[in-house]
C-alpha cells in the first residue's frame, strides 16, 4: 500500500513538472493519458484501504475514461462536402462548399463534353470566343478563368468582358435551379436557406475575389427559396 501511494505521489508530481513545461495541446494530450491511470491508482489504494465501494466506483472511471481516450484517437471519416451547380445553355458549373475549388463542363459547342480543368487558357479564350452570343455561358466561363487564371484579364479588352456585369436572363429562376445553386435539398428550411447563402456569398462575393454574375445567381436563388417562407 505505501509502494501504491508513493507512485501515486510520483506520478502527481511527473503531471505537475509537465503541465508547467507543456503547451495546451501537450497538457491535453498529457490529461488523457495520464488521468485514467491516476485515477485506477487512487480506487486501487482505497480497495487496499477497504473502501471497496469508493475504490471500484474509481476503477470503473478509469477504464471508462481510457476507453473514451481510445475512441477519441480513433480517425474520423470526413463528411462529405455540399457543392452547388450552375448550368447556363453551354456549361455547368460545379462549387466546392468547402475548397471553393470551381470545376465545370462543356454542354454544347466545338468542345462539348470536354472538362475545363482540361483544357489550356488558349483553348478557353477559344471558348469564350466561341460563345460570345451567350451572355450567360460567357459569365460563367469568366468565373472559373478568374478562379483559375487570375490575370486572364490583362491584355483584354475590358469593354468585351461581362465578369463585373449581369447577363441577361432567359426567364426566372426555377426553384429546382435555385436548390441546386444553393446546394441544397427540396424542401430546406428558411433557416438552411440562409446559411448555403452566406456561405456562398462569403466565397463568391466580388469584395471577395468572386464575381458580380455568381452573386447575383445566389442572391436570385435565396430569393427564390425563401418566397414560400414569408
Amino acid at each position: 500500500m505505501t509502494i501504491a501511494i508513493f507512485a501515486l505521489l510520483l506520478i502527481l508530481a511527473l503531471a505537475l513538472f509537465a503541465f508547467t513545461r507543456a503547451n495546451p495541446a501537450g497538457i491535453a494530450a498529457a490529461i488523457r493519458l495520464a488521468g485514467p491511470m491516476i485515477l485506477g491508482i487512487a480506487g486501487l489504494i482505497l480497495l487496499f484501504a477497504g473502501r471497496s465501494g469508493l475504490g471500484g466506483t474509481l476503477l470503473s472511471g478509469a477504464v471508462a475514461w481510457f476507453g473514451s481516450n481510445r475512441l477519441w484517437q480513433r480517425p474520423q471519416k470526413p463528411s462529405p462536402g455540399r457543392k452547388s451547380s450552375v448550368r447556363s445553355a453551354a456549361l455547368e458549373m460545379e462549387l466546392d462548399h468547402d475548397t471553393g475549388d470551381l470545376t465545370g463542363s462543356v454542354l454544347a459547342g466545338r468542345h462539348e463534353g470536354r472538362r475545363l480543368s482540361d483544357m489550356s487558357v488558349e483553348e478557353l479564350m477559344e471558348l469564350r470566343n466561341e460563345l460570345s452570343s451567350d451572355a450567360e455561358s460567357v459569365q460563367l466561363l469568366e468565373a472559373y478563368l478568374d478562379s483559375r487564371f487570375p490575370a486572364w484579364r490583362q491584355g483584354t479588352d475590358s469593354k468585351q468582358s461581362g465578369g463585373q456585369g449581369s447577363a441577361p436572363r432567359s426567364g426566372p429562376m426555377s426553384k429546382q435551379e435555385a436548390y441546386d445553386i444553393l446546394g441544397l435539398e427540396m424542401g430546406a428550411s428558411a433557416t438552411e436557406i440562409r446559411k448555403a447563402h452566406r456561405r456562398l456569398m462569403q466565397r463568391l462575393h466580388p469584395d471577395m475575389g468572386g464575381t458580380a454574375f455568381l452573386a447575383a445567381r445566389i442572391n436570385e436563388a435565396r430569393d427564390v427559396l425563401l418566397f414560400d417562407h414569408r
